[in-house]
Formats: C-alpha cells, structure tokens, sequence
C-alpha cells in the first residue's frame, strides 16, 4: 500500500521560513517523480514545484520561483520543500504527490498518489 505522509506545516509570519517533508512508502521511491501543491480555501488546487527521479530536474510555478526549493533524498525515500521568505498568499494545505512518467508536471491530474496534507498558514 502506497503511502505519502507530509508534515512540517505550521503558522508562521511573513517573510519567515518552514520546510515541508514528505515521506513516501510502499513503492520503490526512487522511480518515481514528485511533486509539491497547494490549495487554498475556495480556491483549485495548484501547481508549487516538481522534482525528477533522479533529483536532476526540477520546475516551479512562477509564483514561488527564487523562494522556494524543492530536493529529495531517495535514501530516506522523503521529499522536501523549503520555503523562504514567506507570504500571506502562500497560505494553504500542501501536498505532496507521486507521478512514473514525468510529464505535465504541473497537472494534478498526471500525478497517481497524494498524501493527506499539511496546512500552512502565513500571518501578515
């Protein structure tokens, strides 16, 4: 049974920091590519940021490009999102997801596995 399990949401202020985890189990990890999105209340769920299986590839949405980074570690088969600068507008719940092929890396639809989530909340 697949499973991806984010943690390391939380409050903080504007122009702070969080790191995101997710770690994965039930399939071989490093096979796979991720991916990060968010979805905040009322809103589609959106695109954050895609990682390759091999951690030689990586693309962000325009929104978070230059604060955010996404890694990887197949040795512990976890998923990473490191979040700078911080803004009321990155409020949301994050989840990480799971994809084989790599392609259209940037549609929810292309990706097979989610975890449950993590909420993030920025104060102003």
């Amino acid at each position: 049974q697949v499973q991806l399990v984010e943690s390391g949401g939380g409050l903080v202020q504007a122009g702070g920091s969080l790191r995101l985890s997710c770690a994965v189990s039930g399939r071989t990890f490093s096979n796979y590519a991720m991916g990060w999105f968010r979805q905040a209340p009322g809103k589609e769920r959106e695109f954050v940021a895609f990682v390759s299986r091999s951690a030689g590839n990586t693309y962000y949405a325009d929104s978070v490009k230059g604060r955010f980074t996404i890694s990887r570690d197949n040795a512990k088969n976890t998923v990473y999102l490191q979040m700078n600068s911080l803004k009321p507008e990155d409020t949301a719940v994050y989840y990480c997801a799971s994809q084989s092929g790599g392609l259209q890396v940037d549609r929810a639809y292309a990706y097979d596995h989610w975890g449950q989530g993590t909420q993030v909340t920025v104060s102003s």
